[in-house]
């Protein structure tokens, strides 16, 4: 009896420990804005389940074992992270580049008809730097399939206060104070192939032009407002 007691409270205390250490963990994934079948048929539950629960988690697991080593990682923000990232290392990079995309991501995207349209500030801006707003999406489409391997698509404010499409390799984001072009993302779309390859296989474009469907403009808006002031 005794020991089946001793047993237990170990067990106990084990799970207790477990939590503790998740909870002090700096970096958490947040959940996400709608069920994992929502944004179908454009991109499909199993895929968000993967991309969700097992790409984006992995990040963030990696980004918190960096954080045991480099302290530092838990006092800034990521967005403080990114601005400094010449300083880390590679492993920080990737993992802290990942989480910042993903997380953003998720919050660019709502489901089919709930996304709302740019505001007319947006729509202005796109208007003054692309002429229209198709051909800002032809010329973010064209980033997101000439991107070679995995990447991501951006529209950007730019140092400038102007809006720019350009993409980034792997997990860098334009945030990064090593991007080749440095801005304020408003809207991304990640082209690694967990993202998309269950339903499109290799039609990275069929993938980025249906995705459209899913932008969440007051997202994008909401960002845009933030980056202009």
């Amino acid at each position: 009896m005794l020991t089946k007691k001793l047993l237990t409270s170990f067990s106990t205390a084990a799970l207790l420990l477990a939590s503790l250490g998740a909870l002090a963990a700096p970096f958490t994934q947040a959940p996400l804005p709608y069920a994992k079948d929502a944004l179908a048929p454009v991109i499909d539950s199993k895929t968000m389940d993967i991309h969700y629960s097992r790409h984006h988690l992995a990040y963030i697991n990696n980004l918190n074992a960096q954080a045991e080593t480099t302290p530092e990682l838990a006092s800034l923000s990521l967005e403080q992270m990114m601005q400094k990232m010449s300083t880390f290392n590679a492993a920080v990079r990737n993992n802290g580049g990942g989480h910042y995309n993903h997380q953003l991501f998720w919050e660019l995207m709502a489901p089919v008809g709930k996304g709302g349209e740019p505001s007319a500030a947006l729509k202005a801006a796109i208007e003054r730097d692309f002429g229209s707003l198709t051909a800002m999406q032809t010329a973010f489409n064209q980033a997101a399939a000439t991107r070679f391997g995995s990447g991501w698509a951006w529209l950007i404010v730019n140092k400038d206060g102007k809006l720019q499409v350009t993409s980034t390799p792997n997990q860098d984001n334009p945030l990064m104070d090593l991007a080749e072009v440095q801005g304020q993302p408003i809207l991304a779309l990640d082209v690694w192939e967990h993202a998309y390859y269950l339903a499109y296989q290799n039609r990275r474009g069929d993938y980025s032009q249906a995705w459209w469907q899913l932008v969440n403009w007051q997202k994008v808006n909401a960002l845009f407002a933030a980056a202009s002031n």
